[in-house]
């Protein structure tokens, strides 16, 4: 065997962040979406809102309407609040998250609870499929408390969904699995902190994408360099090794793709135009949530 044969890359693309702003005037960095939606596929958006400025924040999301997919909202540090047309309020604390099934459809808003300080979290959108698209509305409030938190040596993998194996124990997040029954993009959404120099060795199952996301600190996969605010899309079914020589977090998020027409205009993600202008014509009208 030549030892100097070359190994093959498991990094299949890199897509930089991009600076945005959306609700009222909030600033964020936008990772996807971006041309194409095929190549994230079942992930539609993923968002980081990240700062000490209040002003940069502090206008919220203030209601609006989604339909046809799901949002995942993750807090690292801040307060805010959600509140929906179902009656639904909840309050997202540092280390917590909810998930809302828009389906048929949701009116919404997303309002921070605080006038200064440091304010950190990720909003993710989820395709769901065409027999779903139109499915009653859920919302989930998940305290920090109902997030499993795996322990690896010194790393620290939060779980909000999917499936974390560890030795023999497999640790199951609650997005994506609120009743024992998955969703058919089998969301796996991880918060992974490493601390040391020991490596975090893992593997998904082969039907699924991964990616990942890279936020704080120096990090490689199987020997190759992270880039920071870049979403790192890796080849299905790979054993991945983590490395840092320190400290570094990351995303990782990985799903069953759909494999489906996607066509979006704004809060709306269908299959097809004509899909999209009835929920215009749904929400015009006041009945996009009946």
């Amino acid at each position: 065997m030549n030892s100097s044969a070359k190994v093959s890359s498991v990094i299949v693309s890199r897509i930089p962040a991009r600076a945005a702003s959306d609700g009222d005037g909030v600033k964020i960095k936008r990772v996807i979406p971006i041309a194409g939606f095929g190549q994230t596929d079942p992930f539609l958006m993923l968002d980081e809102i990240r700062s000490d400025d209040a002003s940069d924040y502090s206008g919220g999301f203030p209601s609006h309407p989604h339909r046809g997919f799901e949002t995942v909202t993750y807090m690292r540090q801040g307060v805010l609040e959600h509140q929906d047309h179902m009656g639904n309020r909840g309050v997202i604390a540092s280390g917590g998250a909810q998930w809302m099934t828009a389906g048929r459809g949701v009116i919404h808003s997303e309002m921070p609870l605080q006038k200064d300080g440091a304010f950190h979290g990720f909003q993710l959108w989820l395709n769901l499929p065409a027999s779903e698209k139109l499915r009653p509305a859920e919302y989930h409030n998940l305290e920090p408390d109902m997030i499993p938190v795996a322990q690896s040596g010194e790393h620290r993998v939060a779980v909000l969904g999917g499936r974390f194996r560890i030795g023999n124990d497999v640790i199951t997040g609650p997005v994506g699995h609120p009743d024992g029954n998955g969703r058919a993009t089998d969301p796996h959404i991880w918060d992974i902190e490493l601390n040391g120099t020991q490596p975090l060795t893992f593997q998904l199952d082969g039907h699924l994408h991964a990616n990942l996301f890279l936020y704080d600190g120096k990090a490689s996969v199987n020997g190759e360099a992270l880039f920071e605010d870049a979403l790192t899309q890796l080849k299905p079914g790979a054993a991945l090794t983590l490395n840092t020589d320190g400290h570094a977090k990351l995303l990782l998020l990985a799903g069953k793709p759909l494999k489906e027409p996607v066509v979006q205009y704004g809060p709306f993600v269908m299959n097809n135009r004509e899909q999209i202008e009835q929920a215009i014509r749904d929400y015009q009208a006041g009945t996009l949530t009946n």
